[in-house]
């Protein structure tokens, strides 16, 4: 069995999560970065964690020279692809900057997996391809909604290239995870959520608020039709979501001649509103926060959570982590960076 894995972006939230856990099931991880909106610094909080330093290859998926040197150069049967610019309101203002980095740099990765024969492939999708869905939670079997975003558009593309590429590809497999809303940062508070710039996310912006980064924390609308009156989302801790990855590589070796293209929602299919969650963060921390409402945001969806029942039976994965310990990591995270006791 070769456990030599390659991550794409691996030095980012997500992938750095991932590759601690990949590390921690005893896989070879290699790590492709172009270093565009995370720090090689993460590198060392991983060493200090699993006590093992990755390979780790500074190199933009884009650019598909350097992509063939990795892949003659490594032997790895295994990649997650993480690699992908991932802000909704960027991909609005500058869409062709997404389209072609996140396509492109799929399209390589894949091309050069059929090329080098290359068996296995992890995608980081997205519960946007959803959309405004008609029934709650949604499954794997929801229909997808035109895409809100180029963004989102970006994610239904690369699906869709996986499963024609599965098709048509003997020896190659896929499995495509979509991802509801991570959130927290490692248990050591040695890596965790570090966004460049005014956040996208709510939880960052709540734990830079809390810091005093931020003035005020917006929360944006307060007369949707849910109990509390702000949106419901489905909050996944990050550890957590980095695990569903490893059982998703475990699935496609173990299972060499099952099926070559899977997709799973991977949540906890719990909603949550907003207010909720940030009456959560101030008990679990025994702070409060400054926050005001403001006008909705366009393109926000009332409410969307996962029906988990798929990734539960098929992966054997379960959302274990509890929320209020979720957001103690995310502001020890915060702490640790901005040196606050």
């Amino acid at each position: 069995m070769n456990k030599r894995v390659l991550v794409t972006g691996g030095a980012g939230y997500i992938g750095s999560h991932t590759t601690v856990e990949l590390i921690k099931a005893g896989y070879e991880v290699i790590v492709v970065d172009n270093l565009s909106n995370s720090d090689r610094a993460v590198m060392k909080g991983i060493e200090q964690i699993t006590g093992i330093s990755p390979r780790f290859i500074e190199a933009d998926c884009c650019d598909r020279e350097a992509m063939r040197r990795i892949f003659e150069e490594h032997d790895f049967q295994s990649v997650i692809h993480f690699a992908a610019f991932k802000a909704v309101g960027e991909s609005v203002a500058e869409p062709l900057k997404y389209y072609r980095n996140n396509l492109v740099s799929l399209l390589n990765v894949v091309e050069l997996m059929v090329e080098y024969k290359r068996r296995n492939i992890v995608f980081s999708s997205s519960a946007t391809v959803y959309g405004d869905a008609d029934t709650l939670p949604v499954t794997e079997l929801t229909p997808r909604k035109p895409a809100t975003s180029p963004y989102g558009n970006t994610k239904q593309m690369s699906e869709d290239v996986l499963r024609d590429t599965a098709a048509a590809c003997d020896g190659f497999a896929s499995i495509a995870l979509r991802y509801f809303n991570p959130i927290g940062a490692h248990p050591s508070a040695l890596i965790g959520e570090l966004p460049r710039g005014v956040p996208n996310n709510l939880v960052p912006y709540i734990t830079q608020t809390a810091a005093g980064i931020r003035e005020r924390l917006s929360i944006f609308g307060d007369d949707y039709p849910t109990a509390d009156g702000s949106c419901l989302r489905d909050y996944i801790d990050i550890v957590d979501l980095a695990r569903a990855h490893v059982v998703a590589i475990e699935r496609m070796i173990e299972h060499r001649n099952q099926k070559r293209y899977e997709v799973f929602n991977v949540g906890t299919g719990k909603p949550v509103s907003v207010f909720e969650l940030v009456h959560c963060f101030e008990e679990a921390n025994n702070l409060k926060l400054n926050y005001a409402v403001a006008p909705r945001r366009a393109g926000d969806v009332t409410a969307v959570w996962a029906d988990t029942t798929l990734a539960n039976n098929t992966l054997g994965w379960h959302a274990e982590r509890e929320l209020a310990d979720t957001l103690r990591a995310a502001w020890q995270w915060e702490k640790s960076v901005r040196g606050i006791e």
